[in-house]
C-alpha cells in the first residue's frame, strides 16, 4: 500500500486534531478516550497520534488534569479508593499517577465511606444482621475496601441472619 503524501497526513492530523479539540470542549479526556474516540469516528493511527502530540505539547490535553477532575468527581460521589483507581486504569491513567491524585490516608477513606453511609441510610446504625450486610455491600459496590468497609459499618449485630 503507497504511504499517503505529506500533505495528506498533515491534513489529516489537521481534522483529527480539530475533532478532539471538539472533544475537548466538552470535557477533559484521557489521551486513550481520545484515541479511542477519533478511532471509532474513522481517524487513521498515524493521524491521531500526530494530532494527540500537538495538544499535549500545547497543553491542551493533559492525563493528569483529566485524572484530578475525574477523581474529583468521583469523590463527590461517594465512590471509594478502588473503583476510582479501577476508572482511571481503563482510561488509561498510569497507577502511579492514580495514587497521586487519590491521596488520602486510611481514616480519610473511612471518613468518606461513613459519609456514604449516612446520605444512603441515614445516622441510625445497623439493627440486624441483614440490615449490616446491606450496608457493607453498598460501600463494597462502591468501592471501598474491606478494612474501610469493616471501619464504617462496625460491628455486626448479632439476631436476625446471623
Amino acid at each position: 500500500m503507497a504511504r499517503p503524501a505529506p500533505e495528506e497526513e498533515a491534513a489529516a492530523a489537521a481534522e483529527a486534531k480539530g475533532c478532539a479539540l471538539r472533544l475537548l470542549a466538552r470535557r477533559e479526556h484521557s489521551q486513550l478516550e481520545l484515541r479511542r474516540k477519533l478511532a471509532s469516528r474513522g481517524h487513521a493511527e498515524g493521524a491521531t497520534a500526530a494530532a494527540l502530540a500537538t495538544l499535549v505539547a500545547g497543553g491542551m490535553q493533559s492525563d493528569e488534569r483529566f485524572a484530578e477532575g475525574y477523581a474529583r468527581m468521583a469523590l463527590d460521589r461517594g465512590h471509594g479508593e478502588h473503583r476510582i483507581r479501577a476508572a482511571l486504569r481503563e482510561r488509561g491513567i498510569e497507577p502511579a499517577l492514580a495514587g497521586s491524585v487519590i491521596e488520602l490516608d486510611a481514616e480519610g477513606w473511612r471518613e468518606r465511606a461513613a459519609a456514604a453511609l449516612r446520605k444512603r441510610f441515614g445516622e441510625a446504625p445497623a439493627g440486624t444482621a441483614a440490615d449490616w450486610a446491606k450496608r457493607a455491600r453498598f460501600l463494597a459496590g462502591r468501592g471501598f475496601g474491606a478494612a474501610t468497609v469493616a471501619a464504617a459499618v462496625g460491628d455486626r449485630p448479632l439476631g436476625e441472619g446471623a
